[in-house]
């Protein structure tokens, strides 16, 4: 089905020719769009201790960064013009960021990063870079000029906070207004600009470096793997050299690191702990004053049910991830919360059985999951 998201073009059919291959830009993506929070907002979102933001600003050619949380008085002694502030993950913080990447769910969860947003007066930006992942730059409030290439010259400055292409040869350009819409693949050299007081919404999706992949399954097999025996060495002889690491001790390690064994039902669950595993910054609060099991499984069935604005959910065969663990549950349950981690909020659990209904007051007490229309707003 064609969508206006995508400039008339059908998800099918944007992942066919422009996914991970070329720019694509949409005019009007969401007619009428003029962010989903004020520059104010943004500014208290980053002098919270749990929220990640930066500070960007540009005097006499040189950049500086700086890192929050940040005294709200110190946006009043920034001049008028070239600096920019960014926030991570305000799909965190706020219901209708969940809204808007709800948009954008013809790419599967599991590669969703998160919803960063920036407010820039005239002439603020991060300068001309290029990132490793997908990116979708919404224009919310005002307008920003983009420029972008498909150079291969990836030269950085040298002693920048940031990284700077070197030598940004733009190839396109244009003005986007609000609701327009810019996608970019990975590695795509770009470079915005504000023309006025403006705001962008930048809707991220991860792609882990092989190396971290690598890493990760290591640690994982770590605490999975149970490599049974001790080094022992009953036949050992005396040897001329005592700081020289005999060839038998290499073997035997050598053998003992050959135990280590995995298969395709390690790696799946792997990289479902992995990709739902929270950040290091986020913590989920419990409720303080829990409601009774019962009292719990009559609210959702009445009202429904959805994730916490920080969870992330996803399931492989049959097994359910949550927040970096892995629940196994019968099939009835599954295809239960399998709706609940495609969609993120349900209308109702009346259709859950016992077992699903237990796992959920279970994430409820954890603080994962909540009773619809019961977030955890901007303001708290």
């Amino acid at each position: 089905m064609k969508t206006g998201l995508l400039g008339g073009l059908s998800p099918r059919i944007f992942l066919r020719d422009y996914w991970q291959k070329k720019p694509l830009l949409v005019r009007n993506a969401l007619p009428g769009f003029q962010g989903l929070l004020a520059p104010g907002d943004l500014i208290d979102l980053s002098c919270r201790d749990d929220t990640q933001s930066r500070l960007i600003t540009q005097r006499n050619g040189k950049w500086q960064v700086g890192h929050g949380p940040f005294a709200r008085r110190s946006f009043s002694r920034l001049p008028k013009k070239k600096w920019t502030l960014l926030v991570q993950d305000v799909n965190h913080f706020l219901p209708a960021a969940r809204e808007l990447l709800l948009k954008f769910n013809f790419i599967p969860h599991s590669r969703l990063d998160d919803l960063m947003v920036s407010y820039a007066p005239s002439g603020g930006g991060v300068g001309p870079h290029f990132d490793s992942y997908d990116v979708f730059l919404l224009q919310g409030m005002g307008r920003r000029i983009w420029q972008i290439s498909a150079q291969r010259d990836k030269g950085l400055v040298e002693d920048a906070p940031l990284k700077i292409l070197r030598d940004f040869r733009r190839e396109q350009e244009w003005i986007l207004e609000s609701g327009d819409m810019l996608y970019l693949p990975p590695g795509y050299a770009h470079n915005g600009v504000a023309k006025d007081d403006c705001m962008t919404y930048s809707i991220g999706f991860r792609a882990p470096a092989h190396q971290e992949l690598v890493t990760q399954f290591l640690i994982y097999l770590q605490d999975h793997a149970a490599i049974k025996g001790m080094y022992s060495d009953p036949d050992l002889t005396l040897q001329p050299h005592p700081g020289r690491i005999g060839s038998a001790m290499v073997d035997q390690a050598g053998t003992a690191l050959d135990k280590i064994k995995w298969n395709r039902m390690d790696v799946e669950l792997f990289i479902g702990t992995y990709l739902t595993e929270p950040k290091p910054y986020v913590f989920f609060m419990p409720p303080s004053d829990p409601l009774t099991e019962k009292k719990f499984v009559h609210e959702i069935r009445e009202n429904g049910l959805q994730l916490d604005l920080k969870s992330r959910m996803l399931y492989r065969k049959k097994t359910i991830f949550l927040n970096g663990d892995a629940y196994t549950a019968g099939a009835t349950t599954r295809r239960s919360l399998e709706n609940l981690a495609d969609r993120l909020i349900l209308p109702t659990a009346k259709h859950f059985n016992d077992e699903a209904l237990a796992l959920c007051y279970q994430w409820y007490l954890y603080g994962y999951i909540e009773i619809a229309g019961r977030p955890a707003g901007i303001g708290t």
